[in-house]
């Protein structure tokens, strides 16, 4: 299969709901091509996740995939793929982090967001078959902004502070890190 472009904050998809898959759909060959399709333009990207209306399928699939070799992502660890289909999130610990996120809808900017540290994913997988995980940290966050792709979100909508919204190339970690914790 081969990469697909990826749209851009903007598009009037990003900003639906995203349909649920039902089990046939979920079986099909088409959305084996369709899960193809988005590994290929993960990795052509260079992200860790992508959620379908990202592609511009207005469905509620994302796919995850962390790795220690990420350039955008340098200290983080590798995960297991993740392809997650209808999921629902359990917050279950309020208290909140924040991580500077990306996102390849959003080009070029970075962001620091506060989510839930702790969080409960219930989903189908690509065998349509129900899974629960727990996940915290950065990997909660990764998931919580993977699927706010499905409920028409971007995480500009989720910043408390717009001021900290920046361009990648004029950032400097060390110092915006001491400016958000001051």
């Amino acid at each position: 299969m081969s990469a697909i472009e990826i749209i851009k904050m903007g598009n009037p998809l990003l900003r639906e709901v995203a349909e649920k898959f039902s089990v046939e759909e979920i079986k099909s060959p088409d959305t084996g091509l369709l899960l193809e399709d988005m590994w290929d333009s993960l990795e052509a990207a260079g992200g860790i996740g992508l959620a379908a209306p990202q592609i511009g399928i207005s469905k509620q699939l994302a796919v995850i995939k962390l790795s220690e070799d990420s350039d955008r992502y340098p200290d983080m660890e590798d995960s297991e793929a993740f392809v997650i289909f209808n999921p629902e999130i359990t917050v279950l610990d309020k208290t909140e982090q924040g991580f500077w996120e990306g996102c390849l809808s959003v080009p070029g900017l970075r962001g620091f967001v506060e989510r839930p540290r702790k969080i409960r994913v219930d989903f189908l997988d690509e065998g349509a078959q129900p899974r629960s995980i727990e996940v915290e940290d950065f990997l909660a966050t990764v998931f919580q902004h993977e699927l706010d792709h499905l409920i028409g979100k971007l995480y500009v909508d989720r910043m408390k502070d717009i001021t900290t919204l920046m361009f990648e190339d004029e950032m400097i970690f060390e110092e915006l890190d001491e400016e958000i914790l001051d």
